[in-house]
């Protein structure tokens, strides 16, 4: 997806809430109703939604094989995709297809089973990434987890260096 390809919907549509679906596979959001939110989701004429979040917490997910092609199916403007909640998986590592949705601004992983601390490294690419969930994760236990100001996006160059606030 192209940096530059990003249309801008100025209303805040509801999520898309695949939370505790018992979903194990991304490809079955296709096939299953998201859950209903206090304002109804709107759609375009093909049927994707019109929404920039996308909930899929609580579910039994440990990979995201073939998310950029179900994302596509779901949403009218994939690239637009700026939140996303996958905390309460069974992740074990940061999948690189995230970083493909350069629009991302919060990213929950809180409470799978990301190992290695240096999974993080992969998100440095994503240039309006401002929240980034990680407790409950057994990288909790490696030192330098809980270091001051959160995760530093190591390999942005220094003119684009800063760091990303988090809830360790």
């Amino acid at each position: 997806m192209s940096r530059r390809h990003y249309t801008n919907t100025s209303v805040q549509e509801p999520p898309l809430d695949y939370s505790f679906r018992s979903i194990h596979v991304i490809q079955d959001l296709v096939s299953e109703e998201p859950r209903p939110g206090l304002r109804p989701l709107r759609h375009s004429k093909t049927g994707k939604s019109l929404t920039q979040s996308l909930w899929l917490n609580n579910n039994v997910l440990n990979d995201l094989n073939h998310f950029n092609q179900v994302v596509s199916q779901l949403l009218v403007y994939p690239q637009n995709l700026a939140w996303i909640d996958l905390s309460f998986n069974d992740l074990t590592s940061i999948d690189p297809v995230l970083t493909t949705f350069f629009n991302l601004s919060v990213i929950y992983l809180h409470g799978n089973s990301i190992q290695r601390l240096g999974e993080v490294n992969k998100l440095a690419v994503l240039p309006r990434l401002r929240s980034l969930t990680l407790h409950g994760n057994p990288m909790e236990e490696q030192k330098g987890y809980r270091l001051p100001g959160c995760v530093e996006m190591p390999h942005r160059p220094p003119s684009q260096a800063r760091k990303v606030g988090c809830d360790l």
